[in-house]
Order: C-alpha cells, then structure tokens, then sequence
C-alpha cells in the first residue's frame, strides 16, 4: 500500500529522573566519588612510575626523543588532574547539599503513541522523582 497515510506512530520522549537526595543516597554517592579520586590517585602514581622509567631508558638512547615524550606524560597527566579536580568539586558540592534536595540522574525514555492533530508540546517534558531507589513522583 504505497502512499497509504499513517494514522498513529509511536515515538520515544525523554523524561528527566531525578533522585531526592538521603542520607543512604549522600553516603553512597561519596564513597562512589572516593573510590574515583582513589583509582585517579592511583593511575596518576603508576604514570608517574612508568614515565620515569622511560624516560630514563630514552635518555640512554636518544636525548632529543626525551622532551617530547616527557610533554606526552605531562598532558596525559594534566588530563588526569582535571579529572580528578572534577571529582572534587563534586564531592565537595554534594557534601554541602542538604536532604531533600534534587539530583539530576540519567534521563530514560517513554514510549509515546502519537496522532495527526496532537499537541507535540503537551507529550515532551515530564519527569520522575526517586527516593532509595523508589518512584515517589511523576510530574509534568
């Protein structure tokens, strides 16, 4: 049936989930960011091993090689810096967060049935609140 005209279709909307922040969810969310700044840490110590070792080695067998790979160990390390600055400022933000306040979460999809005639913007937005792992919300 070519050029027969729909009358329906289903499509994904996104929704924002938000999580209310407790005292379970405050503790789990800082050690998570802990066990970040631990592993980041320890990353940075084993580049910092790895690099002097080789950049040892290289001086043996060609000094002018060494400044550039010494410039490849300090970007990758910068890299790691702002990483684990990132950490810090966001564990440093939720440490200051009182109970009760929102967070952000991942946003997940609906699936939505639409028609001819339908208000596009009455179907977008919406959103679902979480408390302990429990939806305690929806909202539009």
């Amino acid at each position: 049936m070519r050029g027969a005209l729909m009358e329906e279709m289903q499509i994904l909307v996104p929704v924002a989930v938000k999580s209310k922040l407790t005292e379970t969810l405050k503790t789990t969310l800082l050690n998570e960011i802990g066990q970040n700044i631990s592993r980041v840490e320890h990353d940075m110590a084993q580049l910092e091993f790895e690099a002097n070792g080789k950049l040892a080695e290289q001086a043996k067998i060609n000094i002018q090689a060494v400044a550039p790979l010494r410039a490849q160990y300090e970007a990758q390390k910068a890299r790691m810096q702002q990483v684990k600055d990132k950490l810090n400022a966001d564990k440093e933000h939720l440490e200051k967060l009182a109970i009760g306040a929102e967070l952000n979460r991942q946003p997940m999809n609906r699936i939505v049935t639409v028609h001819v005639g339908d208000d596009m913007n009455a179907l977008t937005g919406g959103e679902i609140l979480v408390e302990d792992g429990k939806i305690i919300a929806f909202r539009n």
